[in-house]
């Protein structure tokens, strides 16, 4: 039978608590363990009282190496500079990698996928079915809508969230941008925080909120003068990401070399 034995990155956090508890219960996958960066204070804590489950026997390690000897996959939400060490890391095992890590430097992202030669990677700024499902009727919209409609992408997220805007934000954008045949880096309005003057025509606008518990709000309006069309997207708990991810780590393992994104994963093809 082959090796579905998958490592969680992060697992005293929000979202490597609940990729544990998607792993274990998931029939067909195994959990080969967890890590936090050295000094964390969840090292040493059985990894399924951490994700508020029973005891498991498996404490939270201070690094990869422990877990990637018996691991197929990696399931990685952390930061990213981490995710690219953890790159490095499974890349030495022949593990898949697979990364829900957002605010990669153009730098941080050609590594990846000069890694991506020797592993599979699936790397995604969003794990969600129904997200992805949302960038392929943005790509349609904006390639039926031409500039007398105004791109603007709303996106909300809670408090501690650091990078702005979001990974599933630019996602959209570069969406929007492929359906109008355009460069979204010379399309953009409010990716950097600073916005003034007039609108002008083709711009794909960014708009940001930072506040409470929200787990993730995305919304697409194509504004015209006399209509406004809106595609949205929100997310209720982040329990849909992990199942997401969980999903590519058991698609990637096996597979060649690549790096691959979540549309692969559910066979929506690319941007």
């Amino acid at each position: 039978m082959p090796n579905s034995s998958i490592l969680v990155a992060g697992a005293g956090g929000r979202m490597g608590k609940a990729v544990v508890a998607e792993v274990l219960r998931t029939p067909g996958a195994t959990l080969a363990g967890g890590f936090e960066r050295p000094g964390g204070a969840d090292i040493g804590k059985d990894i399924g009282v951490l994700a508020g489950l029973d005891a498991i026997g498996l404490a939270v390690e201070d690094a990869a190496a422990k877990g990637l000897k018996k691991a197929a996959a990696l399931i990685d939400f952390t930061a990213p500079a981490a995710s690219l060490a953890n790159a490095k890391a499974a890349a030495q095992t022949g593990a898949a990698h697979i990364i829900g890590t957002t605010g990669f430097s153009i730098a941080e992202d050609a590594e990846i996928a000069a890694l991506a030669e020797k592993i599979a990677i699936v790397k995604s700024g969003n794990m969600s079915v129904g997200v992805n499902l949302l960038l392929a009727l943005v790509e349609d919209a904006a390639k039926a809508l031409n500039d007398d409609y105004d791109i603007e992408i709303t996106e909300a997220h809670h408090r501690a969230k650091v990078d702005a805007p979001s990974g599933t934000a630019l996602m959209l954008g570069r969406a929007a941008a492929a359906g109008r045949g355009v460069d979204l880096a010379q399309k953009s309005a409010g990716m950097t925080g600073n916005r003034s003057g007039e609108r002008l025509a083709g711009d794909i606008g960014f708009s940001v909120i930072r506040g409470g518990g929200i787990v993730g709000d995305h919304h697409v309006a194509f504004a015209g003068a006399e209509e406004v069309i809106t595609l949205s997207h929100s997310a209720i708990d982040r329990g849909l990401y992990a199942k997401g991810a969980v999903a590519a780590a058991r698609w990637a393992i096996g597979k060649p070399p690549g790096l691959y994104s979540m549309r692969d994963v559910l066979g929506l093809g690319k941007n």
